[in-house]
């Protein structure tokens, strides 16, 4: 049985989801300095070029060889330009689950990206990795994450009270650690059923795996 995910791509009408290439550096450091991403995430800030080269270089090839996941990068279909990442993180190959979590450029935003990227990588774990459980962990006043986990057929789970630690601006400029509570959510298969119909207003079908 495999323990690692395959160094593939996988596309819809408007996005391909491909692997990150050295081609990504600045667009993803300037992601990463976001304002909202780095209230709502871990990632080092101010994120620089050489943390996204160490990322895309090093970071991300090891978590998928090592079988933890896998980094996608997600990029139009038309334009190819970068706007979000997918990642795959603590998987358990013996209980076929995996922690899925997302992040959307501030230029690509309102589009239904997010959504998107996460359904057809839903898709592909429990078509072609035979998946059963896919967990999402959102922080409890990230309103906009909670909305793309329902969107895409999410059951909350339930709370895990102070686990998570956020990000606020202090009145000097700096981050400051704020804790807060984490909302769990999963996603199975059987859960999938409709989804893709609800969202066709919002975005084109999708394509097949490349």
């Amino acid at each position: 049985m495999t323990s690692t995910f395959p160094n593939i791509s996988i596309s819809t009408e408007r996005l391909v989801l491909r692997p990150l290439d050295e081609d990504d550096v600045a667009s993803l450091a300037a992601m990463m300095n976001d304002e909202q991403v780095a209230a709502w995430t871990s990632v080092p800030q101010p994120f620089t070029e050489d943390g996204a080269r160490t990322w895309i270089t090093e970071y991300a090839p090891a978590a998928r060889t090592g079988g933890r996941g896998i980094d996608f990068a997600v990029t139009e279909f038309l334009t190819q330009r970068l706007v979000g990442v997918i990642q795959l993180t603590k998987t358990n190959w013996h209980v076929r689950s995996t922690e899925l979590s997302y992040i959307i450029a501030p230029w690509a935003r309102g589009e239904g990206y997010a959504s998107e990227a996460a359904l057809v990588t839903a898709q592909w774990l429990f078509t072609d990795q035979k998946f059963e459980r896919i967990e999402l962990r959102t922080a409890a006043d990230n309103t906009a994450s909670q909305q793309v986990a329902q969107k895409i057929g999410c059951i909350s789970e339930g709370v895990l009270r102070n686990a998570c630690i956020a990000r606020a601006r202090a009145e000097d400029g700096t981050w400051t650690d704020v804790r807060t509570d984490f909302i769990v959510w999963s996603l199975l298969p059987e859960d999938l059923e409709g989804v893709g119909e609800q969202l066709r207003d919002g975005f084109t079908s999708f394509g097949d795996w490349n």
